[in-house]
């Protein structure tokens, strides 16, 4: 129970780089990955933009012959993957000992909603079996395990745009309790014509730009892409004599029980609170956070009024890298604890661009428009999700 749990592997696959290092250095240029869409036809949507992942190339990372036989979101988490494997120098993972667990929202949904539209037009005699087959969420761990032929548990949380950190707090909790010896975590999402429809129906995207916590936001950018990170004990790490960009501290959750889509201040707050007590750690400590920060009204209004609470006004660093790569659902708090990690490994803090006019709302310093650079040694990491399901993830800089 007394172990120390680090992070040694990152993979990352969005709309503004595949790979850590491009996706670090993307984010520290403020670099848009927003752009028209392409995915599918948008002619009858209120917005056209999201942040799909143009410069991904699966047959980079997957055999061609495999890559036919899995759905774009199990593509992006085997590519995530192998990045994160590779980046941990792990290039053959103890089958029983590696656990695998990862997050998303729609799943394997593109293949679903082709399935679903020849089943309401033909009838489901004509719906391809192999379509059948990707129906199950767990489609996506079951492509990774496959890849790498990994025997050990395996699981995927769906609690929508916090499952990434779920997944990652579950990891945790494995090799604390000494279930397994390597946890593979985090979160995969492929681009969605119906989370694109759904979000624009409720007017939660906007026309072109994301600008979380700013007066004149208007909502949040639907994209796509996958964050993967291996954890271990710190005294595998060392053995392994690998890098160790940063510790996990432990993780906080709460259940808003309020309402369907907003987030409730107060839920969010215990959220956050329950992070730093079980993280051992008080409010003062915390030199960063990175908000879930989607750029709609009723979130930054909610989140900076939990954030203000949590920490008494006190105006600590607050950024979203959603300004930059949109909203990657299942994938957002799997790739923002990546940056977290890459903070407080570099002290770098990543910006929150197409910032221009403060709202009294949102009261908090959101490290506007480019990165800054100061000593950070603890950071929280915040996902939340639609149906109040929040989780904090407490990351710290690595230290003998």
């Amino acid at each position: 129970m007394n172990k120390r749990i680090v992070i040694t592997g990152l993979g990352a696959v969005t709309s503004i780089g595949v790979g850590w290092q491009d996706f670090w250095q993307a984010i520290l240029s403020g670099k848009s990955g927003i752009s028209e869409i392409d995915a599918f036809d948008t002619k009858d949507h209120v917005t056209h933009y999201g942040g799909q992942a143009k410069n991904f190339d699966p047959k980079a990372f997957i055999d061609p012959k495999k890559i036919k036989l899995m759905s774009r979101a199990s593509q992006l988490g085997v590519s995530a993957t192998k990045l994160a494997l590779t980046d941990a120098k792990l290039h053959t993972p103890d089958p029983a000992r590696t656990a695998l667990i990862m997050g998303t929202t729609g799943g394997e949904v593109q293949e679903i909603e082709e399935m679903d539209a020849v089943w309401v037009k033909h009838g489901h005699e004509k719906v391809d079996k192999w379509s059948i087959l990707q129906y199950p969420v767990a489609n996506i761990t079951a492509n990774i395990a496959r890849e790498f032929k990994l025997k050990g548990k395996t699981l995927i949380f769906t609690t929508a745009c916090a499952a990434g950190n779920y997944a990652i707090g579950y990891g945790y909790d494995l090799i604390t309790l000494g279930k397994a010896d390597t946890v593979i975590c985090g979160g995969a999402d492929a681009f969605s014509y119906l989370e694109f429809t759904g979000f624009n129906q409720v007017g939660a995207v906007a026309p072109q730009v994301c600008r979380p916590f700013d007066k004149n936001r208007q909502g949040m950018i639907p994209a796509e892409g996958s964050g993967v990170l291996i954890l271990e004990t710190l005294e595998s790490a060392l053995k392994r004599g690998v890098t160790i960009y940063a510790e996990i501290l432990g993780y906080g959750l709460s259940c808003d029980a309020s309402h369907m889509t907003n987030p409730d201040s107060e839920g969010v707050a215990y959220c956050m609170a329950d992070a730093l007590a079980k993280a051992h750690l008080k409010p003062e400590q915390v030199d960063y956070i990175s908000a879930h920060g989607t750029g709609t009204i009723h979130n930054d209004r909610a989140e900076s009024a939990a954030i203000n609470k949590v920490f008494n006004q006190r105006k600590v660093p607050v950024s979203s890298i959603k300004s930059m790569l949109g909203h990657t659902m299942g994938a957002a708090s799997a790739l923002e604890a990546i940056a977290c990690a890459l903070t407080v490994k570099l002290d770098t803090i990543a910006p929150t661009m197409n910032f221009q006019t403060p709202d009294p709302e949102c009261d908090v310093d959101c490290v506007p428009n480019k990165p800054r650079k100061q000593t950070v040694n603890v950071v929280l990491n915040n996902g939340f999700a639609f149906g109040g399901n929040n989780c904090c993830v407490a990351i710290k800089k690595y230290s003998e």
